[in-house]
């Protein structure tokens, strides 16, 4: 990670949200700051592997970011989406919640076998929506070797968690006792 410290200070903090004790990343904010943003994706694209042939985004705050990195490289984006949106025939994988779990979904066919994918989201806590998207993309045929994240929550384990998975992960930003 370098010094982003300019864009982290465009990153909104709301404590006790959503529950006390918890200190809320907020990247609307940042994603509201037009240089702040562009910013972002340029940062992110220059850590982008050079073999990269798709960008698949997590729902909802994820499709942000990876259609911003799409345009940049011009690269297609996947759209991981959450239950009951895709109308077409999809595939899935279930992850767990703190109370629960839920799911994420991908059309059949939009990974072709052997593409190379770079996994992306605003941010990463647990990783258990990131692993699901590994799990996903995998499942389709495609193979996942990085991911990119505006925000790390280093001390919730979900980078290292990926880093498990044999996957390279990399963040802007990290924010440290959250």
């Amino acid at each position: 990670m370098t010094d982003n410290a300019d864009l982290a200070a465009l990153i909104r903090t709301i404590p006790d949200y959503p529950k006390p004790g918890i200190l809320f990343r907020d990247v609307s904010t940042l994603l509201l700051d037009g240089p702040g943003f562009r910013a972002t994706i340029d940062r992110l694209a220059a850590l982008v592997a050079p073999d990269t042939e798709l960008i698949a985004g997590i729902e909802a705050r994820g499709f942000v970011v990876a259609a911003g990195l799409s345009y940049a490289l011009g690269l297609g984006k996947l759209m991981l989406r959450k239950p009951g949106k895709l109308p077409g025939e999809k595939i899935g994988a279930d992850y767990a919640l703190e109370y629960g779990t839920d799911r994420i979904e991908m059309h059949v066919g939009h990974v072709r076998p052997g593409q190379k994918v770079l996994l992306v989201d605003d941010l990463i806590a647990t990783g258990g929506t990131a692993s699901a998207g590994v799990e996903l993309i995998r499942q389709g045929g495609g193979h996942v070797e990085q991911a990119l994240f505006i925000v790390d929550l280093p001390d919730l384990g979900g980078a290292a968690r990926l880093r498990d998975q044999g996957i390279e992960v990399k963040c802007l930003i990290d924010f440290e006792g959250d």
